[in-house]
């Protein structure tokens, strides 16, 4: 599925579109004033009041996913051979896409391919700095 992106990735794109909704919906609010008239300031308050939330928590989760990179472990993709950041047991690469796992019973084509030539515990995991 290569239309399927890593954890933080994902995440960032769910920030992105918070601000992007924030942003519309105070655009839309302020829309009111002209609509409405002085009933339209109170309802431009309103939606300029729930853009800013929107942004805030686009904000945090900005935040949020800034402080996971920061602690996720840095791997060589055995695919591409680019280096790209991990979040938990599986992740997918951030340019190829390729499904990565640090857990050898996770992992689909090369636990099978061990199984048959010996040892499981030999398995070649991507590498960590």
């Amino acid at each position: 599925m290569k239309w399927k992106a890593s954890k933080i990735s994902t995440l960032r794109t769910w920030a992105l579109l918070l601000v992007f909704v924030g942003m519309g919906v105070m655009v839309f609010g302020t829309s009111g004033i002209l609509l409405f008239g002085e009933v339209g300031k109170i309802i431009a308050a309103i939606f300029m009041v729930l853009g800013i939330i929107s942004c805030f928590i686009s904000m945090g989760i900005y935040f949020w996913v800034g402080m996971l990179s920061t602690s996720a472990p840095v791997i060589d993709c055995p695919e591409c051979g680019k280096r790209t950041k991990m979040l938990g047991a599986t992740d997918r690469c951030m340019y190829c896409h390729t499904i990565l796992t640090v857990d050898a019973e996770k992992a689909t084509e090369g636990a099978e391919h061990l199984t048959k030539s010996g040892n499981a515990s030999d398995a070649p995991l991507p590498t960590q700095t």
